[in-house]
């Protein structure tokens, strides 16, 4: 808040003398603020009575509230030299500390006049005004209270006091502690009923808390004044977003944007712009968002807002070289800003580039402490390189009298950012209740992931299986190698090669069956809601027969949060050899399948929350030249996270198609999984 206004007052208490008469012009024009004016009326009469205090007095007030706090310093200086003990000259040179924001000289100096007069209101008010600039802001209230007492509803005082509440709450909002903060800003509505900056901040303390249904209803309350409605639309099109409701978030900035001719601020003008901007952005109306952006870009090529959009916009279209180019520009302008920063770091974390993605985070909060987006990205970058151990049991059947019973560990531990040990053990029991034919297996493994450039990471493990069954003991090499690429923008490749044992049975592990899989796996993603995903796996086994495998899906996503997707699957395999009597290896076989999924995925769920997915498909199968077959699909899981530490769930499959097991139709499988990240942080992080 300005102070140019708070100790106007003191001029009417000066001591009356023989001129006062002649100055009222001037005292008027300090009054209403018109402090040229009154700079160059007080110089006047000073050059007829140099030493005429009063005239010296607000020649100094004058000089120091148009902008020139040094010079006013030095008048009050000279002042205080003549007359030493001037409760009222020292109260103007304080004042003079704040106009030249010399804060920590201010207080000193405070302290003592309100130690000389405890109950000087304009000593208490000043005082409290420093501690507030200070960020002393307990303190603070404390004076201003104390100034209240003095000079009870004085209205300098109460505007005080509401500044800094405002300031004292977003330091509880920094904290995280948002009752005390809250608890501050409703006493300011109190003061001043509906009062909208202090709504503005009750808005965003409710945004950042995820009290959505009151930041809700604190817009509605902001928009119940008809000057406010569009800084009202402005918030509600961003709390349907954070709700998800996206068409409903673009309706309603619609309705502002609509309405901008009417608007006057500047300001509020250009929020109006860029919030339907972001909502088009929201939903996915890409060319549209990038005509408007075009057009802001061609009437101001360098407006940090319009920038930030356009950066936004490239990451929804995942062109995010484009987006870090664009961050960077907004740091060149101006290196503090937090679009520029936190923007720069979720880039840089797309591209693959973490080490400086943590930089520029860090960065962020040297300029806004404990804020919160930066803490969270930090945060959610952390858990990805924090050591996590994962364990898994299930219990699967099938209609073929085959029953099984397995656990499964895994164990990351990353000890640098391109570089994770792997380590996993698995056990798995099975025996056939008919003719009570009993194997297992005990699988351990090690491995590494090693990122050797941002788009490109390999993954290999080695490890040994022991299998003992009713007739045998024996013992096979297991591997994993796996090249994860990036080969362009929404593009992932996935090729590799996996040694295995075939151990979904006892009859299956009794046979010592290696598999030798040749695998790739693409993903294309487009920025319309599409996907295509396609997996070719060549296998050969060691009984000399060998498989070939085709999967491919096309899906579209019809909601984002939660993630639903629809689509349409399609499966080829053919093997070499036919041995049903062993398992299935069909000459030809074909499935087709249409699918739903509903995912609310784990790793974006918040802590104490629920989480889950739910898979449905049906479609046919053709066996050889056999006539079609219905299938169906379900899978599901449900699970709880706990803390952002560690999360639990349940899940569950069964299906009827042939190619889901090597035994046949009708698989059931149910298990219980649980995470647990073992760290606070990465091990190689301070």
């Amino acid at each position: 808040m300005s102070y140019k206004h708070r100790l106007l007052f003191l001029v009417l208490l000066i001591s009356a003398f023989s001129y006062s008469q002649d100055m009222q012009e001037g005292f008027t024009y300090l009054e209403t603020g018109k402090y040229d004016d009154a700079e160059s009326y007080f110089e006047t009469i000073l050059k007829d009575y140099p030493e005429n205090r009063t005239a010296r007095l607000c020649y100094g007030r004058a000089v120091g509230l148009n902008g020139n706090s040094e010079k006013a310093a030095n008048i009050f200086t000279n002042l205080l030299k003549t007359y030493p003990e001037d409760f009222e000259i020292q109260l103007n040179y304080a004042e003079a500390l704040l106009w030249h924001k010399d804060y920590s000289a201010a207080k000193t100096y405070y302290e003592n006049l309100v130690l000389k007069q405890p109950e000087s209101f304009p000593a208490l008010l000043g005082y409290a005004n420093t501690l507030s600039n200070l960020k002393v802001f307990d303190k603070a209230l404390e004076y201003v209270n104390r100034a209240l007492e003095a000079s009870p509803g004085n209205q300098n005082a109460i505007v005080s006091k509401k500044y800094i509440q405002l300031g004292y709450a977003y330091q509880y909002q920094q904290n995280q502690n948002y009752e005390a903060s809250e608890g501050l800003l409703k006493d300011n509505l109190s003061l001043f009923e509906n009062d909208k900056e202090t709504l503005l901040n009750l808005a965003n303390l409710y945004l950042i808390s995820n009290d959505l249904d009151k930041a809700q209803r604190t817009y509605e309350t902001i928009g119940e004044n008809p000057i406010n409605t569009a800084l009202s639309l402005n918030g509600l099109a961003l709390v349907h977003h954070l709700k998800g409701k996206e068409k409903k978030a673009l309706d309603i900035s619609k309705q502002a944007y609509n309405a901008i001719e009417q608007l006057k601020d500047p300001t509020v003008i250009n929020q109006t712009k860029e919030r339907y901007i972001q909502a088009l952005i929201w939903n996915k109306n890409y060319k549209e968002a990038q005509i408007l952006i075009d057009d802001l870009m061609t009437k101001n090529p360098n407006e940090n807002w319009i920038l930030a959009l356009r950066a936004t916009l490239h990451i929804y279209r995942s062109d995010f070289k484009k987006s870090l180019a664009d961050y960077n520009r907004i740091l060149e302008n101006d290196s503090t800003s937090f679009d520029g920063n936190l923007g720069k770091a979720n880039a840089l974390k797309a591209l693959g580039e973490y080490e400086d993605a943590y930089k520029s985070a860090s960065h962020t909060l040297k300029f806004y402490t404990n804020q919160k987006d930066a803490v969270n990205f930090i945060n959610e970058l952390n858990t990805s390189f924090t050591p996590s151990f994962e364990t898994k049991t299930s219990y699967t059947f099938d209609n073929g009298d085959n029953e099984a019973f397995s656990i499964q560990t895994r164990l990351e531990f990353p000890t640098s950012i391109k570089f994770k040990w792997l380590a996993g053990y698995g056990y798995r029991t099975t025996k056939n209740t008919v003719s009570n034919n009993k194997a297992n297996s005990n699988d351990a493994w090690l491995g590494l992931n090693y990122q050797l450039l941002p788009n490109l990471a390999f993954k290999g493990s080695a490890g040994i299986s022991f299998a003992k069954t009713n007739t045998d003991d024996y013992t096979q090499i297991l591997t994993d190698l796996t090249f994860h690429i990036k080969p362009a923008k929404l593009q992932v490749l996935d090729v590799g090669y996996k040694r295995e044992l075939q151990n979904f049975n006892a009859d299956l592990l009794d046979r010592e069956i290696v598999m030798n899989h040749f695998y790739a796996n693409y993903n294309l993603s487009t920025n319309f809601n599409l996907g295509w995903f396609t997996q070719y796996y060549y296998t050969s086994q060691n009984d000399d027969n060998t498989r070939n495998l085709l999967f491919t899906s096309l899906y579209y996503t019809l909601l984002s949060k939660p993630s639903l997707k629809v689509g349409f699957n399609y499966q080829y395999i053919t093997f070499k050899n036919q041995v049903p009597s062993i398992y299935f290896s069909p000459e030809k076989f074909n499935a087709t399948e249409i699918f739903m999924n509903l995912i609310k995925d784990e790793v974006i769920t918040k802590s104490n929350t629920w989480f889950y997915e739910l898979t449905a498909a049906t479609g046919y199968q053709f066996i050889e030249n056999n006539k079609k077959q219905s299938t169906y699909r379900f899978q599901g899981k449900a699970g709880y996270k706990f803390s952002e530490r560690c999360l639990a769930n349940i899940y569950g499959t069964h299906s009827n198609i042939a190619s889901a097991t090597a035994a046949g139709f009708r698989f059931t499988e149910i298990g219980l999984r649980f995470k647990w990240y073992l760290f606070k942080k990465p091990v190689f992080r301070k």
